[in-house]
């Protein structure tokens, strides 16, 4: 094998021999490109979540729906986004797709640069550029679809952890860094006028540079693997799985809250609170971020569907403490119940995204029992390649939670004047993905029950 190849054809990471002589190294390199990658394309993503909060002082004539459609539209694009990226690392290659998709970020983080300096910018057209920011959230799929290939399976909670954990901080970098280097004139060359001592532009140019980094790092020190080849209509039989449209429905309970709150929470500060700096808005996806591997970690070790379920009655009791303190007007609580409920999306997402392997493993395995050695190895086989798929599909339709979220904010505020009729609907889809969770993978039904089987296993 030649020291970095571009495909590698041999990859056999449940061998342990072959895991600790060469695997171990190469899985790991390709992982901290990773997550550099999917960490600058959360952070494109989320650029909105900080602009908008200035388009109104900048000379920007838009209503308070509109601002929030400015942050969910790109939650939206990103979402439609992964269903095609998760595919195409097995069919380009992990590598070769992340020089892509790094790559194309030049199109967002340029436009806005350019736009934000007109105001006199039609709404329509500001959306159009809005949406573009989708791009970056496309990157997740095909991020842990591809690292889901890399390590073996006792690792993958951990390792698709971590990849996650380092793309979700790149919220938390967005909201701290946007609006301390909007206030330099260096990004953009001394060569524009501040409005109000801001250069709304830098919130664009800034990225050009990381983008170029990551696109060299993938370049040089990432591989496709031959092994994590499959055609779309193998890939695609995921889509008749109960469980993928099940988990699927959790996952927008836990990614889907992280992305969507972490899109509205500086607007939803800023709406609800005028008095307080968005400056502290960072704080929510930190925490979020911090605690995803956290969540996968006690996966592994007690398994993910009870972490899983309790993580969602924590959520609900965290909703129901945000209810409250938005009606007193108690900032502090306010934000106290919030990163409590940041964390528990960071919990969840870790739990969930243990789960999808397990699951896809399990019920392969409960097909050929008893059929000798080789139909077990076929199996474990067809369980990753649908596990990796899985993992990417359903990362995508959880990421919906990024549009809806915000949206729904934006209307319960043009029609009541406050957030609580949001937050009552959001805590009673929590109510119902704890029933999904119990019912499906804790309960141990009657012997022959595939409830029952995956209750046993732990998933």
């Amino acid at each position: 094998m030649t020291k970095n190849p571009t495909w590698i054809s041999d990859w056999r990471p449940e061998d342990e021999a072959f895991w600790n002589a060469t695997g171990k190294t190469i899985a790991r390199r390709n992982l901290i490109w990773s997550i550099v990658a999917e960490h600058i394309g959360f952070s494109v993503w989320l650029i909105w979540s900080i602009v908008t909060t200035k388009l109104p002082q900048a000379g920007f004539h838009y209503s308070t729906d509109q601002l929030f459609q400015l942050i969910a539209v790109p939650g939206l694009i990103g979402a439609l986004m992964r269903f095609p990226y998760t595919f195409a690392v097995t069919t380009f290659g992990g590598r070769n797709w992340t020089i892509f998709s790094a790559a194309i970020l030049f199109i967002p983080t340029l436009s806005l640069a350019y736009f934000v300096s007109q105001p006199d910018t039609p709404f329509w057209l500001m959306l159009l550029v809005a949406s573009t920011a989708g791009l970056g959230g496309g990157n997740f799929a095909s991020s842990m679809t591809n690292i889901s290939f890399f390590f073996p399976d006792r690792m993958k909670g951990w390792a698709l952890g971590l990849n996650a954990a380092g793309g979700n901080i790149g919220v938390s970098s967005v909201q701290l860094l946007t609006p301390i280097l909007m206030t330099l004139a260096v990004f953009n060359l001394f060569q524009a006028t501040p409005v109000d001592g801001i250069f709304l532009q830098n919130a664009g140019l800034m990225w050009v540079l990381p983008i170029a980094i990551a696109v060299f790092g993938a370049v040089f020190f990432m591989n496709n693997l031959t092994t994590a080849k499959s055609s779309v209509k193998n890939q695609l039989a995921i889509v008749k799985r109960k469980h993928t449209w099940i988990m699927a429905y959790l996952y927008i309970g836990t990614f889907g809250s992280f992305i969507g709150y972490s899109a509205a929470f500086p607007l939803l500060i800023k709406t609800q609170f005028p008095q307080i700096t968005i400056a502290i808005a960072f704080l929510g996806p930190l925490v979020g971020s911090l605690s995803r591997p956290l969540g996968g970690w006690l996966a592994d070790k007690i398994g993910g569907s009870v972490i899983t379920f309790w993580n969602f009655m924590v959520m609900a009791g965290a909703t129901v403490g945000v209810l409250y303190f938005v009606g007193q007007k108690d900032f502090i609580g306010f934000l106290s119940m919030f990163l409590i409920l940041f964390v528990t999306t960071g919990i969840g997402n870790g739990s969930t995204y243990r789960m999808i392997p397990s699951i896809f493993r399990e019920e392969n395995l409960f097909k050929v029992r008893g059929k000798g050695d080789a139909a077990r190895a076929l199996a474990l086989k067809t369980a990753s390649i649908e596990s990796g798929a899985a993992v990417g599909f359903i990362g995508a339709i959880g990421a919906v939670g990024g549009y809806l979220i915000p949206t729904g904010f934006g209307k319960s505020i043009a029609l009541t004047g406050g957030p609580q009729l949001a937050l009552a609907i959001y805590l009673g889809f929590y109510a119902s993905c704890l029933g999904l969770t119990w019912w499906f993978y804790l309960r141990r039904g009657p012997q022959g029950e595939g409830a029952s089987s995956l209750a046993e296993a732990r998933v």
